[in-house]
């Protein structure tokens, strides 16, 4: 599954500065650099501070076309959807770094053929 096109909340991130009206600069870390650091306000979230939240940013291997390839962790439910003439098995997957109401349901027969390590033998 690529990662390009669906929405992942990763940070938080400091705001260095307002760019414009509604786009804003942020402090990104190293890793990445990258990455455009001006973002759409529509992009944000705001962050309620807690002095007993340790943040902690999960590690997110980005490649240089702005994509991450997300790996399935586990397999969650099953069921047989019915078509008019033929039935078809589908697996609930839950993939890493992502809550577990973020899963989704894909063919077993694409999940078989694309990761294997999920179905033990």
């Amino acid at each position: 599954m690529r990662g390009k096109l669906n929405l992942r909340y990763i940070g938080p991130f400091e705001i260095l500065e307002r760019v414009e009206n509604v786009s804003y600069q942020l402090a990104l870390p190293p890793h990445l650099s990258y990455v455009h650091p001006v973002f759409h306000i529509s992009m944000l979230r705001k962050y309620i501070p807690d002095p007993s939240h340790v943040l902690q940013t999960p590690e997110v291997e980005i490649a240089e076309n702005l994509s991450y390839e997300e790996t399935p962790v586990a397999i969650i439910d099953r069921q047989i959807r019915k078509m008019r003439n033929k039935e078809i098995p589908m697996i609930k997957v839950q993939w890493q770094n992502r809550r577990i109401e973020q899963c989704t349901w894909k063919t077993e027969e694409s999940m078989r053929i694309r990761y294997p390590q999920l179905f033990p033998q």
